[in-house]
């Protein structure tokens, strides 16, 4: 049975489980200020010394480990590091803190995992 469409803060109608224009605005100005202060993908390690142990990590272990959690194999894309390094290298590149995901489960339950924190 679908939800009934909810109002938003604005006033405008939205379906349930979509966001309002207003709020997609805010939700792209909060990412920009983010984005305008955290540093490159180059200065947090994601550079050639991780690409390459990356696709070694992905050939050794293909499999996301979320989906195989239900019995399901999707081939992983992601390298997570299981406990955010926050920009340790040590832990960073410490292999037993990487773990195989799909890009979905990367980008949904490890983020709402990490949020929870």
């Amino acid at each position: 049975m679908m939800k009934p469409p909810r109002i938003c803060s604005c006033g405008n109608i939205v379906t349930n489980g979509e966001l309002c224009d207003c709020q997609m605005k805010a939700k792209r100005e909060r990412n920009a200020r983010h984005d305008a202060t955290r540093p490159t993908a180059a200065q947090r390690g994601y550079n050639h010394e991780w690409r390459k142990a990356r696709a070694e990590y992905l050939l050794a272990h293909p499999f996301c480990r979320e989906c195989a959690k239900q019995q399901v194999f999707t081939p992983a894309t992601v390298v997570d590091h299981t406990i955010p390094h926050r920009g340790d290298k040590r832990l960073f590149w410490h292999r037993a803190n990487w773990q195989p995901l799909c890009a979905p489960c990367h980008n949904s339950v490890k983020q709402r995992q990490e949020r929870a924190l």
